[in-house]
C-alpha cells in the first residue's frame, strides 16, 4: 500500500551556518569581511581548505580544494589555519540560543543542529518561520554581526536539512507536503543529503534518475532492488516527510589520529606521539565514565601498504599510561624500514565504570583509576596538559585540538570538556 506524503505540520528545524570557520575569522577580525579566504588545516601549498568563505565560494573555491588550487583560482585568496577556540565559542553561543526555544536540540555538527519543536511552539505565540528570522537575527545581535545561518523548516530532519540548503547563503525554506514534489522537481539525485556517488548508480542502475522518480518508486523496489536492506525501507519513509532518523546510538569507540609533519620510523618518537594520542583519547574515555579492554592501532605510510592490529586484554585501560602501554606492545609490531606519515590509535570494548566503594586494600586497577582521575582533575582546573608524562615534552604544537566536521552529541560534548 503506497503511503501519502507526510501532511502533519512542519516542526522540525534545521539551522547551519554559512562558511562557519571563515565566517567565525572574518566576525573576529573585520579585515577579513567581505574578501576571500579559506581556513586550511595546513596553510602549506597542499593543505586542505576545510572552510572557503562566502565570498570565495562565490568565486569557484570549493571545501576540499588545495591551497595551491585556490590560490591558482582566486590569485588574492587569504589561507589561514583554524583557530578551534572561535568556532567552539560560536557553538556554544548558538546552542544557547537554540535551547532558549526548545529542549529538544540535537547538534549534528561544530556548525548545525536540529531543533524539534513537537510539544513547545505554542508556548511561543508564534509561527516556527517567524522563530527562524527571530533566530537569525538574534545569532547577528548575539555571536556578531558577520554571522549568517540557513534555516530549514519541515516534518522531518532529511527535508529539514534540504530545505536549508535551498537558498544559500542566509536562506529560510519551508518545505511541507504542499510544495515537496514541486522541491524535488528541480533537484538532482545528488542534491539529497545522504546520496553519495555509489547511491546514485544504485538507483539509475534500477532505472530512477531525479527525486521525484524516487519519491515515487514503491518500497518494494528500494527494498529489494535498489538498496537490499532496511535503507530501502528507511528512504521510502524519509522522501515523504516522515522522521527515521531520530535515532542515538551507543558510543563503541574512542579515537584518535595524527598526520605526521616529520616521517619516521624512530620507535622513541612514534612512543611520544602515541602518548599524546592516548592522552587526549584517554581523557574522552574518562570524561565519558568507562573504560576500555580492546586497542587498535594503525600506521600509514608513503610507498608501502597502511598497516594496522588490535588486540583485546584482559585488565582494565583507563589511564592513559595503561593506553599507551598496550598500544606499545601493539606498535611494536609494525613493519620497520618504512616511515611512518599517519598514526592512529583506537579503544574499544567499552564497559561502564561503577562507582567503587572505599576499600582498605586497593586493587592495582583501583590505585590506576584513582591516579588517573586526580591527574584529569588538576588538568580541569589548571588547563589541558598541566601535569602529563614526560614523555610529551616538547609536543605543545603537535596534535593539536581540532574541529571534527562531523559529530555525534557525545563529541560535541567533549569539545566543551577539552575547553
Amino acid at each position: 500500500m503506497d503511503i501519502p506524503i507526510n501532511s502533519a505540520a512542519p516542526l522540525t528545524m534545521h539551522i547551519d551556518l554559512n562558511s562557519a570557520f571563515a565566517t567565525a575569522e572574518q566576525q573576529a577580525n573585520p579585515l577579513l569581511r567581505g574578501r576571500p579566504i579559506g581556513v586550511a588545516a595546513n596553510v602549506s601549498e597542499g593543505g586542505c581548505v576545510i572552510s572557503p568563505s562566502v565570498e570565495a565560494k562565490a568565486l569557484g573555491v570549493k571545501c576540499g580544494f588545495r591551497v595551491r588550487d585556490a590560490k591558482r583560482l582566486v590569485p588574492g585568496i587569504i589561507i589561514i589555519p583554524p583557530d578551534p577556540d572561535k568556532y567552539f565559542h560560536v557553538h556554544r553561543a548558538f546552542s544557547k540560543i537554540f535551547s532558549s526555544y526548545s529542549p529538544d536540540v540535537v547538534p549534528l555538527s561544530i556548525d548545525e543542529a536540529v531543533i524539534k519543536f513537537d510539544g513547545t511552539l505554542g508556548i511561543h505565540n508564534k509561527s516556527l518561520i517567524d522563530i527562524g528570522y527571530e533566530i537569525k537575527q538574534r545569532m547577528q545581535d548575539e555571536i556578531g554581526e558577520w554571522i549568517s545561518c540557513n534555516v530549514g523548516i519541515a516534518t522531518n530532519r532529511f527535508l529539514a536539512k534540504l530545505a536549508a540548503s535551498l537558498h544559500k547563503p542566509d536562506g529560510l525554506d519551508v518545505i511541507t507536503d504542499k510544495n515537496l514534489r514541486q522541491i524535488y522537481s528541480n533537484l538532482r539525485l545528488q542534491d539529497l543529503s545522504g546520496i553519495n556517488t555509489r547511491n546514485a548508480f544504485r538507483l539509475e542502475f534500477a532505472g530512477i534518475y531525479t527525486p521525484l522518480e524516487f519519491l515515487d518508486a514503491p518500497i518494494w523496489k528500494l527494498w529489494k532492488e535498489v538498496f537490499q536492506s532496511v535503507n530501502g525501507h528507511h528512504w521510502y519513509y524519509r522522501l515523504r516527510g516522515y522522521e527515521v532518523d531520530n535515532v542515538s546510538y551507543k558510543r563503541q569507540t574512542y579515537g584518535q589520529t595524527y598526520a605526521l609533519h616529520k616521517f619516521t620510523d624512530d620507535t622513541g618518537e612514534l612512543s611520544k606521539l602515541m602518548m599524546k594520542l592516548c592522552e587526549k583519547m584517554g581523557r574522552r574515555l574518562r570524561k565519558s565514565g568507562k573504560y576500555a579492554q580492546g586497542i587498535h592501532i594503525w600506521c600509514g605510510y608513503r610507498g608501502f601498504p597502511g598497516w594496522h592490529m588490535g588486540k583485546k586484554f584482559s585488565t582494565v585501560l583507563y589511564s592513559t599510561q595503561d593506553l599507551h602501554s598496550k598500544a606499545m606492545q601493539l606498535l611494536m609490531g609494525r613493519p620497520r624500514g618504512y616511515k611512518v606519515t599517519h598514526l592512529g590509535v583506537t579503544c574499544y570494548d567499552l564497559s561502564e565504570l561503577e562507582p567503587q566503594p572505599p576499600q582498605l586494600f586497593e586493587t592495582d586497577d583501583m590505585k590506576r583509576i584513582r591516579i588517573a582521575k586526580a591527574l584529569d582533575s588538576i588538568n580541569d582546573r589548571y588547563g589541558e596538559y598541566s601535569v602529563h608524562s614526560s614523555r610529551m615534552f616538547g609536543l605543545e604544537q603537535e596534535i593539536i585540538k581540532r574541529v571534527p566536521f562531523r559529530a555525534t552529541t557525545d563529541t560535541l560534548t567533549e569539545i566543551y570538556f577539552e575547553e
